[in-house]
């Protein structure tokens, strides 16, 4: 790998932060820390991290906010940490745009597991993105995504994207004018079937669009509501 990790991890606990710190490490990711959510979106706005591990519940700006503002900003992949009893507040953050979470107390081989799964995955992360020939590409009259290097382009402009909302198009795109229904995106994107909350899937849905449409509204119209039911990509014309 020609890349460094780097991921900040974001606790008011010591404990915690060091514990993760700790752990991290013997994988060889680069580890930085912030005790609150001021420090970490200063830092956050500053550098460019591979993933952010964000304690949800904090004193002055907990993680929601921060996570709220980031978004403004970058695309920075986001693992909430939260304890078992906060499920209203784990769906806010899915809303919000976090990729995943974690719950506390965890185990150590759990975060990483996940932390490796996030960064398989994650379409701003910098060693996924290989100059090597790919072939796993869909490409559309208004949209080209590269499911090899998590790239997705449209009129030859990179397009920043958050894990979760790559996950959907990708998904979206992979079955073209085939209609998905909210409950089936927010199972099959989110694997997330014992609380969801529908609201998710509309807000990523949204912000893609949004995405979208800043550069080409031919392609933010790709992503079509479907009344009653959910959503569907429209295939305008994929090229051959």
């Amino acid at each position: 790998m020609d890349h460094e990790v780097k991921i900040l991890v974001v606790d008011d606990e010591d404990r915690i932060r060091r514990l993760l710190k700790m752990y991290l490490e013997r994988e060889h990711y680069i580890v930085e820390e912030a005790e609150n959510g001021e420090i970490a979106l200063q830092l956050a706005k500053e550098q460019d991290y591979d993933l952010i591990l964000l304690d949800l519940m904090m004193p002055g700006m907990d993680g929601i906010e921060v996570l709220q503002q980031l978004r403004k900003e970058k695309a920075t992949p986001v693992a909430i940490l939260t304890a078992k009893g906060e499920e209203a507040n784990r769906v806010q953050g899915f809303e919000e745009g976090t990729d995943d979470y974690i719950v506390k107390p965890f185990s150590p081989r759990e975060v990483i597991l996940r932390v490796k799964a996030l960064l398989r995955r994650t379409s701003s992360t910098r060693y996924l993105q290989t100059n090597t020939q790919t072939k796993n590409i869909l490409a559309f009259d208004h949209i080209t995504i590269d499911h090899d290097a998590h790239r997705v382009s449209v009129q030859n402009e990179e397009v920043s994207l958050t894990p979760k909302e790559y996950e959907l198009l990708h998904y979206l795109a992979s079955s073209p004018d085939k209609v998905f229904s909210r409950e089936k995106l927010l199972k099959d994107v989110w694997k997330y079937e014992f609380f969801g909350d529908l609201r998710t899937v509309d807000t990523h849905v949204k912000r893609l669009r949004e995405k979208l449409n800043s550069i080409s509204t031919e392609a933010g119209d790709m992503i079509t509501t479907v009344w009653g039911i959910g959503y569907k990509f429209e295939n305008v014309k994929q090229k051959q």
